[in-house]
């Protein structure tokens, strides 16, 4: 038996859904499971691009808020958690493109290659 669809869920639409799928989230009853840090996680490790005004109103969707209805400190500490979820995504992303033939010849600063 299906469970409830994403898009269900106020706040989120059809291309929110889909990107869920693409992570394995199947339905709302397990994106609330996951809580809305381990899908945004998840989203990003599937190709979802980061955009702080996406991951909150995943927030305001699972509290049944209206996506608008952020402010203030609330809002400064849901940014300081995207911050760190991105990054946390950046350090666990190997290196493409440019920066890894730049590494395969030894110009990246090993120290830098660890941070990322």
């Amino acid at each position: 038996m299906a469970g409830t669809r994403v898009s269900s869920l106020r706040n989120l639409g059809p291309a929110f859904e889909s990107a869920c799928s693409r992570a394995g989230i199947a339905d709302a009853e397990t994106l609330r499971a996951l809580g809305a840090d381990e899908t945004y996680r998840r989203l990003l490790a599937h190709g979802t691009k980061p955009h702080f005004i996406g991951f909150y109103v995943l927030h305001m969707a699972l509290q049944g808020r209206p996506w608008n209805d952020v402010r203030g400190k609330e809002k400064d500490a849901l940014r300081a958690r995207f911050d760190a979820l991105v990054a946390e995504r950046k350090s666990a992303a190997p290196l493409d493109g440019i920066e890894k033939i730049l590494d395969e010849i030894g110009v990246i600063d090993p120290a830098r290659r660890q941070s990322r």
